[in-house]
């Protein structure tokens, strides 16, 4: 019986996942099929099924790497001394690098899966999860902060982390809505709004 390598394994899924990001991002969630999928990752379809069952188990595999990734950024912000700071640095940690296609791909991808949700009960139902977990980790940095004094105790962490959320998300629009958009200024502006919206009123 033949041995699976595990870290070949890895290694393999890796690239049908970035095969199938770079798949939905061109063609859409509908126009990417798992032969598209198989041709843009070299592979055959029947090779496919010994790392995938299906197109939805690569979006549910997709969207746990994204959660384990943004996981890891929020554990490393939740150490720092200024939590505000620490947020927006995060969010501005890319500005003025050159654009990662990559990175392009896999926000484009996650606006035509919030559009497959509304038609997909398998989409959605991922939607929603990795929504929730993501919901959690703002939470968590929401009241660690309001316990340390740098985030304004009077906001509900529940709505906050669900508007931050809402609010993060649209950025991933902007330039479908206007290409010409600069996005340096945009994220500059992004980064006022959130620090406005979390700091602790100043007492007069």
């Amino acid at each position: 019986m033949r041995t699976l390598d595990p870290i070949r394994h890895a290694e393999k899924r890796k690239e049908i996942l970035d095969a199938a990001t770079r798949c939905i991002a061109r063609d859409g969630f509908q126009g990417a099929s798992t032969a598209d999928i198989c041709r843009e990752a070299a592979i055959s379809p029947g090779h496919l099924y010994h790392y995938f069952d299906s197109k939805e188990e690569i979006i549910a595999a997709l969207t746990a790497a994204g959660l384990e990734r943004a996981s890891a950024r929020f554990a490393e912000i939740m150490q720092s001394d200024d939590a505000i700071e620490a947020l927006i640095g995060e969010i501005g940690r890319h500005k003025g690098k050159k654009p990662d296609p990559q990175a392009r791909a896999m926000s484009r991808m996650l606006l035509e899966m919030l559009v497959e949700a509304g038609r997909n009960v398998a989409i959605a139902r991922i939607v929603r999860k990795n929504s929730a977990m993501l919901r959690a980790l703002l939470i968590d940095f929401i009241e660690s902060g309001q316990l340390r004094g740098q985030i304004d105790p009077g906001l509900d962490s529940k709505l906050a982390a669900g508007m931050l959320l809402s609010v993060m998300d649209g950025m991933r629009s902007l330039t479908i809505r206007d290409p010409d958009a600069d996005i340096g200024r945009s994220l500059e502006m992004l980064q006022t709004l959130i620090a406005r919206f979390l700091s602790p009123p100043i007492k007069r």
